[in-house]
This record gives structure tokens, C-alpha cells and sequence, in this order.
């Protein structure tokens, strides 16, 4: 062996004595610390404490936790490293405005999860139409919306997109109003067809008396007559009572005769 091949592996080894322990050490506190912060994350979960959040606030909580601890995990593996806190700091400034302009969309996803904790424009479990999106609102991220809809499809949805977007929030209030219009021939009387209309929704035992259902008529054409029918219900009734009173003011209409009977103009 030539004498400067020795000293390469000389070089070699004392490096490897150096680097291996400090691999090695980084490489357990890694272990360690995910085994800890999934301890940690599965303690907060079950802390009664947190039951008591609201549903947004305490996933928005526990994900800004998780990630703290991450940050904390990895600022204590670069110092097992040994590299130099000063260096990393430096590395971070000198590289801050394009990380800033590679990372604003993630930054206005961060920015508009504040402000949805803050503000509230909705809860977790309500039901809400947003951002193109309509679905019973599961979790919120500190980055995303979890939303899923009736046909139990999974949307993720930007917190920046939801925070700009118009939300429509059908869970929040405890009363909700069904409407529904119904067609008949213009030869019908109307009175007679309000009357069994209205005999419909009081029979129903989830419609509400206040306020008071509603059924008049409210337009039509040179065929046919237009009447507009309301119902309020508690909100957990609503698509019940929205079905019920569609199917069960179709078959009145048709017992009673009523020409060309219930044919639905609008449903919202």
C-alpha cells in the first residue's frame, strides 16, 4: 500500500469516527422524538381539555402542534450534526425570499386557516356550500379543508380559497325553510288547490306553525299555473320534510283530480 493511499484511509477513518457516532445519535433522537410526539399528539387528543375546543380550533391546533414539535426534532438533529446554528440561520435569511415566493400559496393557505379559526365562518359537522364545493365540513388543517360530500367523496379544499370564497352555511341556524313550486292546468281553481296544499303541510307533524306554512300562487303561463309552497322545519328535519311534502302534496294533488298535478318547477 503506497504510503498516500494510507493516509487517505487514515483521513477516511478518523472521519468515519467522527460522522458515524454523530449519524448514529441523530438517527435515535429521530426515532425517539417521532415515538415521543406521537405520544404526545395521542395524549392531547384524549385530553378532555381539548374536547372542549371547537371542532375547527382543536384540528387547526393539533396540526400547528404537530408541527412545531417537528421543527423542534429537527433543529435538535442539526445540532447533534454539529453543524453550526449561526450557518443554518444564515442559510435561512440569504434564502428567505425565494423560499417566501416558492411558498406564498402554501403561506395564504396558513394565513386563511387563522383567520377561519378566528372568524368561524363555519364548524366542523356543519353542512356548507363553498368554493364550488357542497359537503358536511370533517376537518381544517392548517393548510386545508377537509370536506366531504353527500355521495361520500373526499374534497380538500385551500384554506386561502375557502377564507376569499362565499360560504353558505345551512347548518348554523336552528330553523330552515322549504320551498317548492308546484304546476297545475290554468282551468284548476286556485283557491282549491292552496287548500289542499296548505291541509298537506299542517298534516305533516315536522312542519312548523311558526312561522306559518305558506301557499299561494305566484305565476304561471298561458297552460299552466304556478304556485309556490313553504314549509319551515328544525334543521335536522329538513330533508325529510323536503321529500315528505314533495311526494305527499304529488299524490293529494293527483287524489283530488287536480290536472296535470305537482310538476315541479324549482327545488332549492
Amino acid at each position: 500500500m503506497s504510503p498516500s493511499i494510507g493516509i487517505l484511509m487514515t483521513q477516511f477513518m478518523a472521519w468515519c469516527a467522527i460522522i458515524v457516532p454523530k449519524l448514529l445519535g441523530a438517527l435515535v433522537v429521530f426515532i425517539v422524538g417521532k415515538f415521543l410526539i406521537g405520544k404526545v399528539m395521542n395524549t392531547l387528543d384524549k385530553n378532555r381539555g381539548m374536547d372542549k375546543l371547537d371542532g375547527a380550533v382543536r384540528s387547526f391546533s393539533m396540526s400547528a402542534i404537530k408541527g412545531a414539535l417537528y421543527v423542534i426534532l429537527f433543529v435538535t438533529i442539526i445540532n447533534i450534526m454539529g453543524v453550526p446554528m449561526a450557518s443554518v440561520v444564515a442559510v435561512i435569511a440569504s434564502a428567505g425570499v425565494a423560499v417566501g415566493l416558492a411558498l406564498q400559496g402554501a403561506l395564504s393557505n396558513l394565513a386563511g386557516g387563522i383567520m377561519l379559526v378566528l372568524f368561524k365562518p363555519f364548524r366542523v359537522g356543519d353542512y356548507v356550500d363553498a368554493a364550488g364545493v357542497s359537503g358536511t365540513v370533517k376537518e381544517v388543517t392548517l393548510f386545508y379543508t377537509v370536506i366531504m360530500t353527500l355521495d361520500n367523496r373526499r374534497v380538500t379544499v385551500p384554506n386561502g380559497t375557502l377564507m376569499n370564497a362565499n360560504v353558505v352555511d345551512y347548518s348554523t341556524e336552528p330553523l330552515r325553510r322549504v320551498d317548492l313550486a308546484f304546476a297545475c292546468a290554468k282551468s284548476e281553481a286556485p283557491a282549491n288547490i292552496q287548500n289542499i296544499m296548505m291541509d298537506t303541510m299542517n298534516a305533516n307533524k315536522m312542519v312548523l306553525q311558526d312561522p306559518a306554512p305558506f301557499a299561494r300562487l305566484s305565476g304561471g303561463t298561458n297552460e299552466a299555473m304556478e304556485f309556490t309552497v313553504r314549509a319551515w322545519c328544525k334543521n335536522e328535519d329538513y330533508w325529510d320534510v323536503y321529500f315528505d311534502l314533495t311526494q305527499s302534496i304529488t299524490e293529494a294533488l293527483g287524489e283530488a283530480n287536480v290536472q296535470a298535478p305537482a310538476v315541479r318547477v324549482i327545488t332549492k
